[in-house]
């Protein structure tokens, strides 16, 4: 891993889980503290990922053949690694992202069977070292994700999927994140505020500083 960096902070769950809404929130509190810190999200993040993005998320849901869905969404991701997180650490800044590796291993490996020697060796090549420091796992009842997913204006492919495939796709989540101190698994069931104050603590306690930089 590149050194002397600040905190490559990811989120992680399934839809209407509540983690583009986490991660904005400490976006929002570190910027207001005076850390150096960028918000970026996945698949997207440069102009050309956000292209495949929207590839990708527009029109049904089977789209496309499962390798071509996760083919695409390794070469957005290999364009954020160039032009968006390698730069941000050389800078040292702090990174939130919203998805990264493990929404892949989730959806594409657990979720549709895509082998994972092929998302390994893709990785490989495009991730060198870079991981993130910490995992914020965000799950929640499947029942309350769809209710939240229904509240949306427009619904994207990956909107569209079985209460079964959500399902085994938060499994997956929690079985990558089993075992492993620097995954925090957080239920957003019930109270988004409890939720934040959880994710501020553990970033504080894995924070170099634990205060406003100066």
């Amino acid at each position: 891993m590149l050194r002397n960096r600040n905190l490559f902070i990811t989120f992680e769950g399934i839809e209407g889980s509540g983690k583009s809404y986490q991660s904005q929130k400490l976006f929002k509190k570190l910027k207001r503290l005076g850390y150096p810190v960028i918000k970026t999200r996945e698949p997207g993040g440069t102009k050309n990922a956000e292209a495949i993005r929207n590839i990708i998320l527009s029109g049904p849901k089977n789209k496309f053949t499962k390798i071509t869905d996760t083919l695409l969404y390794l070469a957005a991701r290999n364009e954020h690694i160039e032009k968006i997180l390698k730069p941000a650490i050389l800078k040292k800044k702090y990174i939130i992202c919203d998805r990264f590796v493990d929404s892949t291993i989730a959806y594409q490996v657990y979720g549709k069977n895509v082998s994972r020697t092929l998302v390994d060796s893709v990785h490989k090549t495009i991730l060198k070292n870079i991981k993130p420091d910490i995992t914020f796992i965000l799950k929640l009842n499947i029942k309350k994700a769809f209710e939240r997913i229904k509240k949306r204006k427009n619904l994207n492919r990956y909107d569209k999927f079985s209460m079964k495939f959500y399902q085994k796709v938060q499994n997956a989540f929690i079985k990558i994140a089993k075992n492993n101190p620097k995954y925090v698994v957080i239920d957003t069931s019930l109270n988004d505020n409890k939720a934040e104050n959880i994710v501020y603590k553990k970033f504080l306690s894995y924070s170099k500083y634990g205060k406003k930089k100066h």
